[in-house]
This record gives structure tokens, sequence and C-alpha cells, in this order.
């Protein structure tokens, strides 16, 4: 498909327009604008929009990112004048509605997770483990310097505790894919301020022994942190707050159904049990009577992590959702559960299994099998877009070499995934000079991927 600029000089349509004439200095002749007419503009960028993958045209399994499809109607209310135009700085007086969601939004995340606080205002997941740590280093001052963390959480945990001045210790998994209780009883001492769990981990699987884990943590002082990414698994069957948990982060944009990927935007809610609730940032919501407002004057806070209130618009959307789905959140996880390991074992006689036992939302397999033929999980990646799925995480996690972590999430239908598994075990016994020369029937074929990353090109030039 030939770009834009390639197109011009080849103008032979005729449409009525308006025209404006520009007056100096802003009337440029050198400006390199492409000689085209709006036809062809039109048919060009509505051509290139068809080529867009995203979940709204096809199944896009990319584990540990929960990829699942936003029901319209959160993005109507969203759009309401109400919420889409009020200003950030309008009077408490003027934004009643909008602070009454607030509200509501953290009593309902409260009761999903079993903590007794949240505040809304960090912009992402990741933010949302800044701010966990923050909290941690607020609480403990200087007086402890480490974070356990365990080989199988995300991967930003590491980041978010170094940023805040810990030292990082890592906890290997045993050979169930779960935290090794021996090797965390060694390394939990009076210095360590937190053990932050991704609970499911990154495997997909779900930590066997959490509350001896909380008890070996609360006894020596420390914190539990848990990395709420993976609640999709868990939403109306546990909650991390019973299970021990004294933090945690949700992310709205993926267990709460509003888009994720392409960078955003997010919304990453801290939530904390009754001995944190202080420190949470500014400012706070709160009710007196019939009215909402913000309390800034909260001692202990951490302070504001953001602007204003966070990624507003990701609040509605997520609170449409929970709010339209009810106590049916339950069913939910159990479906997301049950599609992950329907998926699992229709492709488990194909790939390997590093890990053989039941999943939660998510698994990983290896291309362990394919690499005796020259194959790896990039090759089966790429053949992936011949059959038109989009591919699923791969290399994540570090743990398990040549990973591919697939995650089906509740919203596809087992058409779907028996589509998706027909064509992955086809590719598994494809010839390997096929696999790894795709993908062979879109638009653009194999990239170097690793020339891209390391000499990116962002500017086309005809020169």
């Amino acid at each position: 498909m030939k770009l834009i600029f390639e197109q011009s000089g080849k103008n032979s349509e005729y449409v009525p327009e308006s025209k404006a004439v520009l007056r100096e200095p802003f009337g440029r002749k050198e400006l390199p604008i492409p000689d085209l007419g709006e036809v062809q503009v039109i048919r060009h960028y509505t051509k290139l929009s068809t080529l867009n993958y995203g979940v709204d045209s096809g199944f896009y399994p990319l584990g540990s990112c929960t990829m699942k499809y936003n029901p319209k109607i959160n993005e109507d209310v969203a759009r309401l004048p109400g919420f889409a135009a009020l200003h950030p700085l309008t009077p408490e007086k003027s934004s009643q509605g909008a602070l009454e969601m607030m509200y509501e939004l953290e009593k309902d995340l409260c009761e999903i997770t079993g903590m007794d606080a949240f505040s809304l205002q960090p912009a992402a997941g990741a933010h949302g483990e800044l701010t966990s740590v923050m909290i941690a280093r607020k609480h403990f001052g200087k007086k402890r310097s480490k974070i356990l963390i365990p080989d199988t959480a995300h991967g930003t945990n590491p980041a978010s505790g170094a940023m805040c001045g810990f030292g990082m210790v890592t906890i290997k998994s045993n050979s169930r894919g779960n935290i090794d209780l021996d090797e965390l009883g060694k390394a939990m001492t009076e210095d360590v301020a937190m053990l932050m769990i991704t609970n499911p981990n990154t495997l997909g699987l779900f930590e066997e022994e959490i509350t001896k884990i909380a008890d070996i943590v609360h006894a020596k002082g420390g914190l539990l942190y848990c990395d709420g990414a993976n609640m999709n698994a868990m939403m109306g069957i546990t909650r991390p707050g019973d299970a021990g948990f004294d933090i945690m982060h949700l992310n709205l944009h993926k267990s709460f159904s509003t888009p994720h990927g392409g960078g955003g935007p997010g919304a990453g809610p801290v939530g904390v049990k009754k001995f944190l609730e202080n420190y949470l940032p500014v400012p706070r919501v709160v009710k007196g009577g019939d009215r909402y407002s913000l309390n800034w004057k909260v001692k202990g806070s951490i302070g504001k992590v953001g602007p204003f209130f966070g990624n507003f618009g990701v609040l509605v959307k997520a609170y449409t959702y929970i709010k339209a789905v009810g106590p049916e959140l339950k069913l939910v996880s159990e479906a997301a559960v049950l599609n992950a390991n329907y998926l699992m074992r229709k492709l488990q006689p194909h790939y390997d299994l590093p890990y053989d036992r039941i999943c939660a939302h998510e698994f990983v397999l290896t291309s362990k099998k394919q690499n005796e033929k020259g194959v790896h999980t990039m090759d089966i990646a790429k053949r992936l877009l011949d059959y038109g799925h989009h591919a699923p995480t791969i290399y994540f996690p570090l743990v398990v070499p040549e990973a591919l972590m697939i995650e089906p999430t509740e919203t596809e239908p087992k058409e779907k995934l028996d589509e998706f598994a027909d064509s992955m075990i086809k590719i598994a016994n494809e010839p390997p000079e096929l696999v790894k020369s795709a993908p062979v029937t879109t638009p653009v074929g194999r990239l170097d991927g690793v020339a891209a990353a390391r000499q990116p090109n962002l500017r086309w030039s005809n020169e």
C-alpha cells in the first residue's frame, strides 16, 4: 500500500469545497502537503483504518494484559456532558455528580477487594505500584531498606521499589510455580518493608500458600502487597483483603473492561487496610449528609501523585461496568478461568506446558517442542497473523524460556477459542520453513524488530 505522499500529484477529481485563503505569514507555499483531493484522502485513511487490529475486530489473547471486550455503554456514559465536559477545577457545589461517582466507585472497589479505603488518583498499574511503595516508605520511614519480589511478579514491580530507594531481593519460585516458602523465610527479615506479590502470578497460577505467606511476612512486621492487575481471575471468588494483604492496586483498564493498550489511558487505584488509610494521596472524596466534598487535610498523606483525580474518563467507564455487571462479577471471573483452562488443555498435546495444573485466567506454554525443528516463539507469533489472530504475549514471564502467555478472557465465545486453538495446532505441525518466513499474507512482511527498537526511524522522507 502506497504512502499518501507517494500518491501526490495524481488529483483528477472534482469535489466542491470552500477556498480558504490564509493571510501572511500563515500561508506557506513550501509546506509539503500531498496534492490530493478529498475523495483520495478519505479512501486512503479509511483503507488504513481497516489494517488496524483491535479487540473490536478480533481475538486479542495478550496474557497479563487482559484485552477484554469493552461494552460500548461504558463509552456512552463517559461521553455524557456532565462527565466529559466537566472541568477539573469546577467548584464542589457544581460537581456533585462526579464526586458521588468517585465516592461510590471507591466503596465498590473496597467491597470487591476486601480493602478498607481506596484512592483513585494513580493513572496506571505501574503508577499504582509506585504509590503503594511510597505508602510503605511513609509507614516505615528509613527503618527498613528492602523489598522482596518473587520471580513470577509483574516486571515493573522492581522498578517501583527502586524508585523509592529500596533494595530489591528476588524470591525464587518452586516446582509448582508458586513462591518457595523456605526461600521466603530466609529472606524475610526485620529489614524488609514489603513483599510484592502478583496474584495470580504471571504464570497464571494462584498462590496456594497465600495465608502462610502472609503469616511469614507479618511475623517480621512487614507489609504484604498484592499486584491486583490479574483481578480478572478473582472477582467475586476471593478477596485479597481477606487473604492477608495490607495494600494493593487494581488495573481498572483491565479487570473492569476499559480499553487497554497503545499506551493508555489507564487507572491504577490503590487500596489499603485501615491502619494505612491516612497515607493515601490527597484529596480524598468524603461524604457529609447528602453532599460530597474533597478533603485535602489528611495528616500523614503522601500528598498528590498525579494531576487532579487521575484519568477521570477511565473511572467513569469502570464505574459503569461494575454497576452494569453487579453481583455477576463472579460469573465474569468464572468464565475467564473456564476459557483459559479449556484452551490450555486443548493446546497441551501440541505445545510444552511447564506447569501442569489448573490455571487462573491465563496460562503459559512454551515452544520447546517446536524448537527441535528450529521454530521459535517469535515465529509462531508471526505466523498467527496469517491466520487472522493477534499474537499472545511472548517471552514473558522470564522464568519460562520461549514463553507463550495466553489469556482468552471471559468475553470470547467457544467458537473463537476453537478457531484460535485450531490455528495454533496447525502452526505446531507446519513445515518449519513456512513458519519461519511468516507472516506471508499481511501488507508488510516480517520486520527487523531488533533494528526497529535500537535504531527507530519515525520520519518519512522522499529523499
